[in-house]
């Protein structure tokens, strides 16, 4: 990873004792640099959106404060500044993180930019001797996720994931109960993320970034290009430089959850996707419908997404069950529901056989008893539970990306063997004919099938998809 550029990196060395010397530090020693009872003082970097709940949260926490913010939107960086100001938190204002990183006055930083971002601002903050709490998807990509672990490992850092259903005391308590054999045995795990995702509109040229935005800085390790899309912000979602689709902005949740529950550690063996932009043709680059199967080798995992309504020109969303967003655990003996905020078992007949309550734990809290203690063993999403489950969705966003448009033949008869795949794309068809969508016209891409070697995340005897595990950098934004 090349750092911040040579000129910052250099003056950050000289005029950051502290930072300087907390590169070098061990865990025991940089817990001794802050007494245990001196407050963890944060920087937030990103907060137009999700940003905001990072900064709620840290509030919240004894012993945590905010002493500084960065944006590259002039805006929203003094709009929140001088909110926080007036509930008695005066803060120093960054547009570019890599001097905020400078600072000797931070000990972690939390952020919520952009998924193109995650990763720099990761390594970066790691090598100048910060904690860092990085929402999910941790990485834009596999490479990127291998070497945050690596520079947190280390740097001796602590870094916490942005999955914060981990830290729900009714989500562990439900593993917990499954994993003691309370409904037998896993048959299968279901993620779905059906979330209406309407379409971003078409232009017909390059589009003005307002001027209070840095849009080198937006960009950073992206290609440098004109937008060419209505909006800036939200909508990278939808483009593969800056986002990684449904799966990678709600979906990562419930693929995460899924695995959680199977106690897989690692990824599945074999992937493959099938799926498409469909319904609208907009300046967007990422499926809005999609069915993914990770063959792990014990019980296979299926995620759907579905960004159409149930009906056409409706707003009510499709349900599997009565779940929308969230999880199906399909078991010997029932399964559990997990999604609109509750989690419950039935047997199947229907019987409700156990609710789990509980409440979303602040998960920034328990980041600072990890930065405390200095043991990522602390962490309800070490980085590198974070890094599988984006992962996983990274490689079946790369089947996706090297597959074929196909007929609703060529599909059944590549599945056909797989009763579970086969079952969701019926209903997937069935979904799209509600919308209107007639998939042998409006052809689904058949993603391809992908081998995985476990132990190094590459792709087996399949150059263009190793190719897809990075991607090229704009310096001196580079990974």
């Amino acid at each position: 990873m090349k750092n911040i550029n040579t000129t910052t990196r250099r003056t950050f060395l000289k005029t950051s004792a502290l930072a300087a010397v907390g590169i070098g530090l061990s865990a025991r020693s940089w817990a001794q640099v802050r007494g245990a009872n001196d407050d963890i003082r944060f920087g937030v970097v990103g907060f137009k959106g999700r940003g905001r709940s990072h900064i709620t949260d840290i509030l919240k926490v004894k012993g945590a404060r905010i002493v500084a913010l960065c944006d590259v939107d002039q805006t929203v960086l003094e709009t929140e500044a001088q909110r926080l100001k007036a509930i008695g938190h005066t803060v120093k204002t960054y547009t570019d993180v890599r001097q905020m990183l400078e600072s000797s006055e931070i000990d972690a930083i939390s952020t919520a930019t952009p998924n193109h971002w995650h990763a720099p601002i990761t390594i970066w903050a790691c090598q100048a001797g910060k904690d860092v709490y990085v929402e999910k998807p941790v990485s834009h990509n596999i490479w990127e996720g291998q070497q945050m672990i690596e520079i947190a490992r280390k740097h001796s850092r602590i870094v916490q994931s942005g999955t914060q259903s981990r830290s729900h005391s009714g989500m562990q308590e439900a593993v917990a109960w499954v994993h003691a054999g309370n409904l037998g045995k896993i048959t299968l795990a279901r993620g779905l993320c059906y979330k209406r995702r309407p379409s971003i509109g078409k232009v017909t040229g390059p589009q003005a970034v307002p001027s209070h935005i840095n849009y080198d800085l937006w960009t950073g390790p992206a290609p440098m290009e004109p937008l060419m899309r209505k909006e800036l912000h939200y909508d990278w979602h939808w483009v593969w430089e800056t986002g990684n689709g449904d799966l990678g902005n709600q979906g990562i949740h419930h693929m995460d959850i899924a695995r959680w529950f199977l106690g897989e550690k690692d990824l599945a063996p074999h992937v493959f996707s099938i799926g498409g932009r469909v319904g609208y043709l907009d300046d967007g680059t990422t499926p809005n419908t999609q069915i993914i199967h990770h063959a792990y080798a014990a019980v296979p995992l299926i995620f759907e997404v579905r960004g159409l309504p149930a009906k056409a020109s409706r707003e009510p969303m499709d349900s599997l069950l009565g779940v929308s967003v969230g999880n199906i655990i399909h078991c010997e003996h029932g399964f559990l529901l997990l999604g609109d905020g509750s989690i419950a078992a039935y047997d199947h007949s229907g019987r409700t056989l156990r609710s789990f309550t509980g409440i979303y734990q602040n998960h920034h809290a328990n980041f600072v008893k990890a930065i405390r203690s200095r043991l990522a063993s602390d962490l309800t999403a070490d980085i590198s539970e974070g890094h599988i489950s984006s992962t996983l969705c990274h490689v079946a966003n790369i089947s996706h990306r090297l597959g074929q448009q196909a007929s609703q033949g060529e599909i059944r008869e590549r599945i056909k063997d797989n009763k579970d795949c086969t079952e969701a794309y019926e209903r997937m068809l069935a979904h799209l004919d509600a919308n209107g969508v007639d998939s042998n016209k409006e052809k689904l891409i058949l993603g391809e099938a992908l081998s995985i070697d476990l132990k190094t995340q590459r792709f087996v005897g399949n150059d263009r998809a190793n190719a897809l595990r990075t991607r090229s950098y704009r310096a001196p934004f580079s990974v």
